[in-house]
């Protein structure tokens, strides 16, 4: 062993010690300093601009008991305050925006939505299969068949003698085949297809009035999932706000000398920590429900932020005028009318004739006494219904009466849905007034609360209260608004 290394390797150890515990005091700085500033918020009540959203975790509400002095809980979270730079950093945080939770969930795979698109193809579908009736049907025939006997004998001659002799003539021969190709246009039809195509139109016009339906309610699902979402987040933050002050207020309490802890204190906290657990429970069931209609990977962490003001101008005559003429129920109740009408005349022409232009080309060895091998043929073909029994009187009638209910139901569906208007208007007016209510106490808190110290526990419990109320005022202000424009046919 060389005793001269021995010096060195003993510095060496102490310069590696030196150097771990100065990284150690020097992480444990910048620690601290973090925690500081997470800690230490603006003065007043925060914006309702948008802001982050916590992020929810397990609590711990910690009740230490020791016989000599009370030992106070200590309330820790790992909730994610708004607005910190560490929001956006984590893996599983999405922050997203009321536009863009709205586009997402409707581009991902909703059944509801491919149902509508699929009903919309059909209907279409169907219209451009009964305008093909205009055009000319083309078909052709062949046929091939062998008798396993002659066809008979058909002429009897008569000899000098008075004796007859049978000459067979094969009129249909016993080996034959035939080729038909013929084109038949109709004529007369053409007046019935054209009403045909005209109901067909019509339903397909009310499938694309419905095909939108989904569409509308998923955004409205989203809108309602996502300020449900804000206002629990707002509440968690306001038990949080309650759990710390009620801590803080037993710690005071233990260390001015107290008596050990009482009934009273271990209510108050149980209760605190109550609070505080349904409300971080109910932050992550609405987040569960809205990753969901998202289609976002389970556990996903969602920093919302608060949409901006809702700002519409519409009158009571406007939102009217548009309802009863671009409603969907009145859009459906009128294309009904019209396929009343078309099915109307239709019954009428059953009294027309069918007339028809038939023509084609045949070549065949069956008749080849009879007809050439090869000829062409043009024509008209035509049937007509005598006498049925009075059937097409009573159709026509009966079709008459069904055009009367449908414009009648036209009439009774625009007055209907102008008394839903009003009611809706009136319902929009109420809540558009309570949500400017609102936002004015905000903006108010928000001048009177420079006084107040920026951890006081008081001013951000009711900062998020009424954070909470104006989200709740503003969600019932814009499902007032929708539902104007569902009912003004507005997509």
């Amino acid at each position: 062993m060389n005793l001269s290394s021995q010096p060195q390797q003993r510095a060496s150890h102490a310069w590696f010690r030196g150097a771990v515990l100065l990284t150690s005091v020097l992480f444990g700085w910048l620690g601290a300093s973090a925690q500081d500033a997470q800690d230490k918020t603006s003065t007043g009540i925060l914006s309702p601009l948008p802001v982050g959203a916590p992020q929810f975790v397990n609590y711990r509400f910690d009740v230490n008991f020791r016989t000599d002095s009370v030992g106070i809980g200590s309330f820790s979270s790992g909730v994610l305050q708004p607005g910190t730079a560490a929001a956006s950093g984590f893996d599983g945080v999405r922050i997203l925006t009321l536009e863009q939770a709205k586009a997402q969930a409707a581009a991902a795979n909703n059944p509801l939505v491919r149902l509508g698109e699929l009903s919309v193809e059909v209907a279409k579908q169907h219209r451009l299969g009964v305008q093909g009736l205009y055009f000319p049907n083309i078909s052709t025939q062949m046929e091939n068949l062998h008798f396993n006997k002659a066809t008979g004998q058909v002429i009897t001659i008569q000899g000098p003698l008075g004796m007859t002799h049978m000459v067979s003539a094969n009129i249909i021969n016993k080996n034959q085949t035939a080729f038909n190709l013929a084109v038949a246009q109709p004529v007369t039809p053409l007046f019935a297809i054209y009403q045909l195509v005209k109901i067909a139109r019509a339903d397909e016009n009310i499938a694309r009035v419905k095909a939108g339906l989904p569409v509308k309610e998923i955004a409205n699902r989203v809108e309602k999932n996502y300020f449900d979402l804000l206002v629990a987040q707002r509440e968690l933050t306001s038990t949080e706000a309650g759990a710390k002050k009620i801590q803080a207020k037993w710690l005071r309490a233990s260390n001015s000398g107290g008596p050990g802890i009482s009934v009273e204190q271990e209510t108050e906290m149980a209760a605190a920590e109550k609070a505080v657990l349904l409300a971080s429970s109910q932050v992550k069931e609405l987040t569960v429900s809205l990753n969901d209609m998202l289609g976002l990977p389970e556990g996903t962490t969602l920093e919302l932020l608060a949409p901006s003001p809702l700002v519409e101008d519409m009158s009571l005559k406007e939102a009217t005028e548009d309802a009863t003429a671009a409603n969907p129920a009145v859009v459906e109740a009128e294309q009904t009318a019209i396929k009343a009408h078309a099915g109307e005349k239709l019954s009428k022409m059953a009294y027309f004739p069918v007339l028809a232009i038939v023509g084609g080309y045949a070549n065949q060895n069956a008749l080849g006494v009879i007809l050439p091998r090869d000829f062409g043929y043009l024509g008209l073909v035509s049937t007509w219904t005598v006498f049925d029994g009075f059937k097409r009187e009573h159709g026509v009638k009966e079709v008459r009466a069904q055009a009367e209910m449908a414009e009648l139901a036209v009439q009774l569906t625009k007055a209907k849905v102008a008394a839903g208007v009003k009611s809706s208007y009136l319902e929009l007016e109420r809540s558009r007034q309570l949500y400017q209510l609102a936002r004015r106490m905000v903006s108010a808190a928000q001048v009177m609360d420079a006084s107040y110290q920026s951890d006081d526990q008081d001013v951000k419990a009711a900062q998020a209260r009424m954070e909470a109320d104006m989200f709740r005022a503003e969600l019932e202000y814009r499902q007032a608004y929708a539902k104007v424009k569902a009912l003004m046919g507005v997509k």
